[in-house]
């Protein structure tokens, strides 16, 4: 095996599993085979993934019986009919309760192959291995898994945990900046739920990561899987304080599906979602106004939008927000900053200023 820059453990007893960040590790065949238990495996990629990577992994698993499904690319192909040709490509070719699914692209990749993992003959193994920065610091670790409907995203899912996770930071070097930039959102969002340092080293460091520095990715990208699999080891199926994770992520969510999915990058949507999470937190007296200037200009610096589309008012706003997993006997729960570094969930705020936020934002987007 390459040596992994590290290799971090998801605590969850019997369904633990390894996080391998490093160079080199997509074609390595000595990292996958401790994780596959059968000899069949399907491959779920994209059209745009699959050109860069796919035979470098089919060549790591010659000795396999390997099956490939590739989905189109982009958030409006995360659907349950895009989603059943990983099913029908299951079936089609008599794939066993042993076998193996590994999600080889971005997020929309990694929860389409785990759910169809999760769902097929009621459980088979599953391997993620993010291409994407979002991916490797987010969405591969966790075990959630899912679709999205066209009246909410990811409301269609499962908590399906991975074997493994393979981090391949090489794979960085043919994102393009747009994607980097989405990847530095869900980043971002470590440091300000529960790891001021973290923020602080961010924002010395940001203009590295947008270079592209590898040593620099390399430590954002284990420091965010650490600080991920803490919370996700305390919490697996968000029964509590892993809906820190979605600091911005309900303003976000209800800006990708009022734009119709693909139109914004998760990404950009969540760090405009932070903005307006820092700015509701401000207005209640938990953060100072050079604490979201600062939280603005990392946004900023990391090349995202700080502002909603300006095509989504405060009514839409608040319809979209009231179709969301944390929403509780109909009451929307927010991800706000007790202050720098330190966020909590609750629902307990003024709805008024809810309002004032709502309004505020889709002003200046305007």
């Amino acid at each position: 095996m390459n040596n992994p820059t590290s290799i971090l453990n998801v605590d969850l007893a019997e369904r633990s599993y390894p996080i391998y960040i490093g160079t080199n590790l997509v074609g390595d065949s000595a990292v996958y085979r401790p994780h596959i238990h059968g000899q069949q495996v399907l491959i779920v990629s994209n059209s745009t993934v699959a050109p860069l990577y796919l035979e470098a992994v089919k060549s790591a698993l010659q000795e396999y019986q390997v099956q490939t499904v590739i989905l189109p690319d982009g958030e409006q192909y995360k659907t349950l009919a895009v989603w059943q040709q990983i099913i029908d490509t299951l079936l089609e070719n008599r794939f066993d309760r042993r076998c193996t699914v590994i999600g080889l692209g971005g997020g929309v990749v990694g929860d389409m192959a785990g759910f169809a993992a999760a769902c097929y003959q009621r459980g088979v193994y599953f391997i993620q291995v993010p291409t994407t920065l979002l991916a490797q610091v987010d969405s591969s670790v966790g075990g959630k898994t899912g679709v999205n409907h066209p009246l909410g995203k990811n409301m269609i899912g499962a908590f399906y945990q991975p074997q493994c996770v393979i981090a391949d930071i090489q794979t960085l070097s043919t994102l393009d900046n747009r994607q980097l930039s989405a990847g530095l959102a869900e980043v971002i969002k470590y440091g300000l739920i529960g790891d001021p340092d973290f923020f602080a080293w961010l924002e010395q460091n940001v203009d590295g990561l947008m270079a592209r520095d590898q040593a620099l990715l390399a430590y954002a990208i284990e420091r965010s899987c650490s600080d991920k699999a803490s919370v996700v080891a305390a919490d697996e199926r968000e029964a509590g304080n892993r809906a820190l994770l979605n600091l911005g992520h309900t303003f976000g969510h209800a800006i990708e599906t009022g734009m119709g999915y693909g139109e914004w990058l998760h990404g950009e949507a969540v760090g405009a979602g932070i903005c307006m999470a820092a700015d509701m937190s401000r207005r209640l007296g938990w953060i100072t106004e050079s604490d979201q200037a600062r939280i603005a200009s990392l946004i900023v610096r990391a090349e995202l939008p700080i502002y909603p589309p300006d095509n989504i008012n405060a009514e839409q706003f608040m319809q979209l927000m009231s179709v969301d997993k944390k929403v509780l006997a109909q009451k929307i729960r927010l991800v706000l900053m007790r202050r720098l570094g330190y966020s909590v969930v609750t629902d307990d705020f003024d709805p008024d200023l809810l309002k004032v936020t709502l309004n505020e934002y889709g002003r200046a987007s305007g």
